[in-house]
């Protein structure tokens, strides 16, 4: 009888089998307004690099030098980028961008172009080239390499005379993008102030813009109007706690005046994708100086910089400026590795890779389709979570089967389909069952990380409460 009842069932079975309709695949979500371009996707994924300034500044003490330095004072006694590079990587950065040319115009390659740069200097007999082995130590320790060029050159002849120094300057360009091997950024700040005779120049980005995108066309381009990055407004280290990926890029050009808003938060309608990098200093100048030894950031002013930079969906450019010895000075190797190892040990462990994910909506209804709650914890930032097209507020559940204390949460849209949530909230489930709301926020995009302090918690929702599109959130870790 047995046997017969599992006949039958195993019959019944494939019959079911045979007449049920197949199982439907809901088609993915359709793009919302500007997406990153593969450029910009890979800049994304790097979220924190390390900034350099260094040249004759730093042997004179000025900020800005005035173009009349003698190249004989740039003679660091012990460079040694291989040791800039390991730092920047203990640290957990992951590219290094150098003043490669900052607006007194000394060269920190050998140029050809003119004799202000370091082959009129004693360093190396003169046969030195800082960019060589920077670019050299970046690849050894597996770091990205790029450039700082300023437009500013207070010490060449033909600044000011227009199109003269506008090709002069592109040709800059391309001897540094195309003998240091792959670019990943290039750094163009607004400065245009006098030249050796009082002139002042008008740039020509479109020129200097079409000879990064011939030399090294998968580097990305920062400047107050992109093309690929935006400038987040301040020097101080923070991004905006609502900060859209969009702007209207034809509104804006390098050197705007004033610290302009749209620039911090966004556009919420811009017409183009231009991400926010934020840039601050380890010191409170941009190259060193032995009296501000004393003034390194901490590592817990680092740790609440990058939560409130990568935490914010901005990526972070740390300055760490090299000494007269050209190495990085002792209290900033202690301020950076203290961090980095603070940074180890809050994300060790991702509490989210344990838990049982579920969603109160997915995309076409079926537990099986291809943007379930999982998506989220897989790994991969190609997949993703998502509802239908009409369900705009949702939430995820996350699980545990036994209670844990998360401290952090970090959540990520799928930006290859574009910027979509404008209001969340984060609830922890206690020993007792009720749900109680611990964080909160307005824009996701990039990434969105958010400080929890929970104790005891069996169970982490993350909801969705306002979104212009459906959610397409591609990660959420807990830890």
């Amino acid at each position: 009888m047995v046997q017969s009842t599992f006949i039958l069932a195993s019959i019944l079975h494939m019959m079911n089998q045979q007449t049920a309709p197949p199982l439907e695949h809901p088609t993915a979500p359709t793009p919302f307004g500007p997406v990153p371009s593969a450029r910009q996707m890979r800049w994304h994924a790097l979220e924190s690099c390390m900034f350099i300034h260094f040249g004759v500044n730093t042997f004179t003490g000025e900020e800005w030098g005035g173009g009349r330095e003698n190249p004989s004072i740039f003679n660091p006694s012990s460079l040694d980028c291989r040791q800039w590079a390991r730092m920047a990587k203990d640290a957990g950065l992951r590219g290094i961008i150098i003043t490669a040319k900052h607006h007194d115009g000394f060269c920190l390659w050998p140029s050809a172009l003119t004799e202000h740069s370091v082959k009129s200097s004693p360093w190396r007999g003169g046969k030195g080239d800082v960019l060589r082995e920077l670019s050299d130590a970046c690849r050894a320790e597996e770091l990205l390499f790029g450039v700082y060029l300023s437009p500013w050159d207070r010490n060449n002849p033909k600044y000011g005379s227009g199109t003269e120094y506008n090709d002069y300057f592109a040709s800059q360009l391309r001897d540094v993008l195309t003998n240091y091997g792959p670019v990943f950024e290039v750094w163009f700040d607004g400065a245009c102030g006098e030249g050796p005779d009082g002139r002042r120049q008008v740039y020509d980005f479109p020129k200097f813009i079409s000879v990064v995108r011939e030399c090294q066309p998968q580097a990305c381009i920062f400047s107050d109007a992109g093309p690929d990055l935006r400038w987040v407004g301040n020097e101080s280290g923070y991004g905006s706690e609502t900060n859209w990926d969009r702007m209207n890029t034809k509104d804006f050009y390098p050197g705007i005046p004033g610290r302009n808003e749209d620039l911090a938060h966004g556009q919420r309608d811009g017409a183009d994708w231009l991400p926010a990098e934020v840039d601050v200093s380890i010191r409170p100048g941009w190259f060193w100086r032995a009296a501000e030894d004393s003034r390194v950031k901490s590592p817990e002013t680092l740790e609440k910089i990058w939560f409130e930079s990568v935490g914010r969906g901005c990526n972070l450019l740390l300055n760490v400026p090299i000494d007269s010895r050209g190495l990085v000075a002792p209290q900033e190797l202690v301020s950076m590795h203290a961090w980095g190892e603070k940074q180890r040990e809050m994300f060790a462990k991702d509490l989210a890779q344990t838990a049982h994910v579920t969603a109160n909506a997915t995309r076409g209804g079926s537990a099986q389709t291809d943007f379930v709650a999982k998506r989220v914890t897989d790994g991969d930032s190609s997949t993703y979570w998502a509802t239908d097209d009409a369900v705009t507020s949702c939430a995820l559940e996350f699980a545990f089967t036994n209670p844990v204390s998360p401290k952090v949460v970090r959540i990520e849209e799928a930006i290859q389909l574009g910027q979509r949530v404008e209001a969340f909230h984060v609830e922890a489930r206690g020993s007792d069952g009720a749900w109680r709301r611990v964080a909160e926020g307005t824009t996701i995009g990039s990434r969105r990380i958010l400080r929890l302090g929970g104790e005891g918690v069996t169970g982490i929702r993350v909801v969705i409460d306002q979104s212009r599109a459906c959610p397409c959130i591609s990660r959420v870790s807990i830890y």
